[in-house]
């Protein structure tokens, strides 16, 4: 019998990385919908550069074609026909993303393409509004929690180790102001639904926070 784990949380609280591994461990499919909002934001950027305009973002993504598959190295996300994994991941993305994600006509569009993910297989899926509106029947919800000053700290110690460099301020920044965009905008905003259990990821690995949510959850291991 299949099942669906949501998992929500403000950018940077270790979203996808846990529920990367939660997938692993339990041998089912990750969905990564905040890479379909990037591969959005990436289409609007090439064209428009860093545009809030939502007649503009709706006239663009109404264009693209976004599609997910899974190999050998994981989740890969598609811009039509080109791998765009990496590139979605740069900071000016991660920005766009939350600019795209607010304007209604985006989400309309990704809406059924999520839902279609979970419906005849396992998943663990990780948004904003994945307890909330995407599958707002999961049978498993959490909402992950995290000072922005530690999720500052791990994006500046993440582009260290990619040989990038960071100013911290502006990274806290720009941290805070996604949160505020996310958590108030009209369409799904960031919010904990009311039966998802709330763990804070302060101090903890992705891979001990898979393992403690699996335990909290109730979960059985492949290996079981």
């Amino acid at each position: 019998m299949s099942y669906a784990i949501a998992i929500d949380g403000p950018a940077g609280a270790g979203k996808s990385s846990i529920a990367r591994r939660m997938a692993e461990i339990l041998d089912i499919i990750y969905v990564d919908t905040g890479a379909l909002y990037r591969v959005i934001g990436l289409a609007v950027y090439r064209e428009a550069g860093m545009c809030q305009d939502p007649e503009t973002i709706s006239r663009i993504a109404d264009q693209v074609e976004v599609s997910l598959s899974h190999n050998e190295k994981g989740q890969r996300v598609f811009l039509g026909e080109e791998d765009v994994s990496e590139e979605i991941r740069r900071e000016e993305i991660s920005q766009m993303a939350s600019i795209v994600s607010a304007v209604p006509f985006v989400r309309e569009k990704l809406l059924s393409l999520q839902r279609d993910m979970a419906q005849c297989q396992s998943v663990v899926m990780d948004g904003r509004d994945i307890g909330t509106r995407i599958l707002p029947n999961a049978e498993y919800k959490v909402f992950l929690v995290c000072p922005a000053e530690e999720r500052a700290r791990r994006r500046l110690l993440q582009l260290r180790e990619q040989g990038l460099s960071g100013d911290y301020d502006q990274i806290l920044a720009d941290i805070k102001e996604r949160d505020h965009r996310d958590m108030t905008r009209e369409i799904s905003p960031l919010v904990k639904a009311d039966d998802a259990i709330e763990f804070d990821t302060t101090g903890h690995t992705a891979e001990s926070s898979a393992d403690e949510l699996i335990e909290v959850l109730g979960l059985c291991p492949r290996s079981c």
